[in-house]
């Protein structure tokens, strides 16, 4: 039997204990596959003492991450700790002094990739990140390599499963959002602060990977637009089941001749679509292709161990390579980055979709009649109305689904319409994706 690969691991939170679980069932399974074992030989984390339900032995454990990163005899590190800082300077460290580096720190590579990619790419060494998007989906390889061959037009899904589970509670249980939202940080799906999640940060900064390795061009976190789902209620889920539709928070990424767009936001999705049935933490990630055609996967996108899967899946990659002597052959991406194309990215404004929009207004004679006014002076048609309940005076809703229009045609329209007296609170629009795989 050949050496063992040593391994490193800094961050001993909820996925380190499932990498150091995994390890532990399977490496009888994972020797024999890559003809030696993988041996983790040191952990690093500044809290030692909590008790993570696993056995390591205490002189593995240290409060120093030099400990790992100045060991010559520590051949891949495992970075955990998420966040950006320190996290990306213990990268560069460990790339500099010629060790591979496993990650699941989508923030990291979704703001500083491009000097990750290219510090991986100059020393030689493997960069591994399967778990930095869809949790235990092998969606990065599989754009990497299954797909490579192919070009890719669109790449779109649900990324996050604490805003999957929220929205899939919501519509499944007639709860709001705060109510869903407190019983998911009960029961450790959400963080005490859900901002990245709830917010559709966490989603962008997949996406950001995402578009580089289906589309093989640039991508900026500040090139996605960003819109979460503390809006969404349940009158507009309610409506958006009248309409044929439920609401996910959706990343989506089309490219045409000239442009790309990048976005994330909630979505009404057509009910016989195979996202509409992606509930609770579970995500799913379809990519359109002009010789494949439509593909998609699906699975959980988050939790100890399906994430841990994807880091030990790149762990033996990574080793195989280490073992053959063939490190940094595949750049980070799939591809050289100085073969990465300039993308040019559509702003916005000039995403065209079809839109459900909700205005709460006075219910008085005409008030339909200047609402439609000022969408058709605005180049806005619509499609399909639906106003429920009439009592003179009172503030009633009036929902209306449009034809495509302009994004930036539709916020100038808004404005005007929020500004009517009729108008007693400010209009909710919600993006919906009829078109998604064709």
């Amino acid at each position: 039997m050949s050496d063992a690969i040593r391994i490193g691991l800094i961050g001993f939170g909820t996925i380190g204990t499932g990498v150091i679980k995994l390890l532990d069932q399977n490496q009888k399974q994972i020797r024999t596959r890559l003809g030696c074992p993988l041996t983790l030989v040191r952990i690093a984390d500044i809290d030692l003492k909590r008790d993570r339900g696993v056995r390591v032995a205490k002189e593995m454990l240290t409060s120093s991450a030099s400990d790992i990163l100045e060991d010559p005899s520590i051949d891949v590190v495992v970075e955990l700790m998420g966040g950006y800082e320190p996290a990306k300077s213990f990268v560069l460290r460990a790339i500099r002094t010629g060790k591979s580096v496993v990650t699941a720190n989508k923030a990291l590579l979704a703001l500083h990739g491009a000097e990750v990619f290219a510090a991986a790419e100059k020393a030689a060494v493997d960069l591994g990140y399967e778990a930095a998007v869809g949790g235990g989906i092998p969606i990065i390889r599989t754009l990497r390599e299954a797909l490579g061959g192919d070009r890719n037009t669109a790449i779109y899904g649900i990324v996050n499963g604490t805003a999957n589970y929220i929205l899939s509670k919501m519509t499944a249980e007639g709860e709001d959002f705060d109510t869903v939202l407190k019983k998911a940080q009960a029961q450790g799906l959400a963080e005490a602060n859900p901002t990245f999640d709830v917010d559709g940060i966490d989603s962008a900064h997949k996406l950001t990977l995402l578009v580089q390795l289906a589309f093989g061009t640039t991508a900026r976190f500040d090139d996605i637009a960003v819109e979460g789902i503390r809006a969404i209620s349940q009158i507009d889920i309610n409506f958006a089941k009248e309409f044929g539709y439920v609401i996910k928070l959706l990343a989506i990424a089309k490219r045409d001749a000239q442009r790309i767009e990048a976005r994330v936001h909630p979505t009404m999705v057509p009910r016989s679509h195979v996202l509409a049935d992606v509930n609770g933490a579970f995500n799913a990630i379809a990519v359109q292709g002009e010789a494949l055609g439509s593909s998609a996967y699906f699975g959980l996108g988050a939790g100890m161990m399906p994430t841990a899967t994807a880091v030990v899946a790149d762990l033996i990659e990574v080793a195989g390579h280490f073992r053959r002597k063939a490190r940094g052959r595949i750049p980070p991406l799939g591809y050289p980055l100085a073969a990465q194309v300039k993308a040019n990215f559509k702003p916005m404004a000039d995403v065209v979709t079809e839109y459900y929009l909700r205005f709460m207004v006075v219910d008085r004679p005409n008030v339909l009649a200047k609402i439609a006014g000022i969408l058709g002076r605005h180049k806005i048609s619509i499609a399909s109305v639906i106003q429920q309940g009439r009592e003179e005076g009172a503030t009633v809703p009036i929902v209306i689904r449009t034809h495509h229009a302009r994004e930036r045609d539709l916020r100038a329209a808004l404005r005007s319409i929020d500004r009517l007296p009729i108008t007693r609170a400010k209009t909710t629009a919600i993006r919906i994706e009829d078109s998604l795989g064709s």
